[in-house]
């Protein structure tokens, strides 16, 4: 399989589980508002996908919401099977994406060193 042709699968993918856990999730069962699709890596027989997400702020519930989306995968399989045309229809892995909180802490990091720093007159 082409690496161009894996990368639009893996975007194709990100957009259709983005939309479909607002439809399939229930808004009782967790902050939905909370939940981001970062990134969805499909293997090259297009079988497995491991999806990445981002769940801020929750960082208690953080592995109930990843076991709850882990027990609806079968649904959005199902949904990505009849709204999406593949050869196969990857089975899903969620994954817990900590870049996001990781990118923002180091740029807390250097706005403290930028406030912590005298300027320099040229």
């Amino acid at each position: 399989m082409s690496v161009d042709r894996i990368i639009r699968v893996n975007a194709l993918l990100k957009r259709e589980i983005g939309d479909l856990l607002f439809r399939v999730m229930h808004a009782n069962e967790f902050d939905l508002a909370s939940v981001t699709i970062t990134r969805v890596e499909t293997s090259k027989d297009l079988r497995e996908a491991r999806v990445y997400v981002s769940i801020l702020g929750h960082e208690a519930e953080r592995p109930r919401m990843l076991a709850l989306l882990s027990r609806r995968r079968g649904e959005l399989q199902r949904r990505i099977n009849k709204d999406v045309t593949l050869k196969y229809t990857p089975r899903l892995t969620f994954e817990l994406d900590t870049s996001v909180e990781e990118g923002d802490h180091v740029l807390a990091v250097l706005a403290k060193l930028e406030q912590a720093t005298p300027e320099i007159s040229p």
